[in-house]
């Protein structure tokens, strides 16, 4: 199979027809194999109804729906997992993201040997102030975090090769981050392409502003993990360390200060040396055990449920 569409959603009945026909015509121009799983996260409205009937009337619509709302690097999770593709192309159900753009991208991790392509929505539709300012301003800090040139991180449209989708984990809110998830596992050719942007035809957004701050708070995380994920004694060991030999050579200091220079002077007690030694001391002791209990933590195996699925279709 060339192509695996992978299309995540939350109530989105509108335009799930007219997405639907709209990659089909461009898949059948181009020859290509293909499917399309869509990913109903949890829909209160005819949103399933509607890929249940198109999944079979088409063999190539698959579906898959969550009990409840999980997230949308849940939906991705659920759908990567579920790609049989070669290529494997991801985009918004909300018809801002073009399939027209589908050929090229296919032809950039199969013929210029990409293991993923980035969309990068250069002229957008969506409001200046409440998406396109605060998007500038995230994707300039992705990029000086995470070192990758790309200008839009968060881009639904995106292109991968079938081994990236099965080697990253996708979770929590990480979908904003899956490049930089590629790069760490050690997927290196990693290229963007400008796409076009098209203004929602029906329904409004399901992101708030707060997905912006949950952005930067992600993009710590993912910067932590990327670089400490798999040794954490190297960093809380590291400050724990500075600060228990801080606290030390203050308490020698007042040990010294006592015994040999002011005899008859104040308490210890009395000292705000004192503490900076114990503050310091104690504050050191915890990082190095909060480093130590990571290092434990990396050695047990831990499984659990992500998401239910309460249907399949096709799968």
């Amino acid at each position: 199979m060339n192509i695996s569409v992978v299309i995540p959603l939350l109530n989105e009945a509108e335009s799930l027809q007219e997405l639907y026909d709209w990659i089909a015509r461009v898949m059948r121009s181009n020859r290509f194999t293909y499917e399309i799983l869509f990913i109903d996260d949890g829909s209160t409205d005819a949103s399933w109804s509607i890929i249940d009937r198109l999944s079979k009337e088409q063999k190539e619509v698959k579906g898959i729906r969550f009990l409840k709302n999980f997230g949308k690097s849940q939906a991705l999770h659920a759908g990567f997992a579920a790609a049989k593709g070669d290529v494997v192309i991801t985009m918004d159900a909300d018809l801002q993201d073009n399939p027209e753009e589908i050929p090229e991208l296919y032809k950039m991790v199969v013929e210029d040997q990409y293991d993923l392509v980035s969309g990068w929505k250069k002229k957008r539709y969506d409001s200046v102030i409440s998406k396109n300012l605060p998007s500038k301003l995230f994707n300039w800090a992705a990029r000086r975090t995470s070192g990758l040139k790309l200008h839009d991180f968060n881009c639904g449209l995106k292109a991968y090769r079938n081994t990236v989708i099965k080697s990253i984990d996708v979770h929590g809110e990480m979908h904003r981050y899956i490049p930089v998830l590629a790069k760490n596992v050690g997927f290196s050719k990693i290229g963007e392409k400008v796409v076009q942007h098209q203004a929602r035809k029906y329904g409004h957004t399901k992101f708030g502003m707060d997905r912006f701050i949950n952005g930067f708070l992600d993009l710590i995380t993912i910067w932590f993990m990327s670089r400490f994920g798999k040794r954490p004694m190297h960093f809380f060991g590291l400050i724990g360390s500075i600060m228990f030999a801080v606290g030390l050579l203050f308490a020698v200091y007042l040990g010294i200060d006592k015994l040999f220079i002011e005899k008859l002077g104040r308490l210890i007690t009395q000292r705000p040396e004192f503490y900076i030694a114990l503050t310091t001391m104690i504050l050191g002791t915890q990082f190095f055990l909060a480093g130590f209990l990571g290092e434990i933590i990396l050695r047990t195996k831990r499984s659990g449920e992500r998401y239910k699925i309460s249907q399949q279709t096709n799968i």
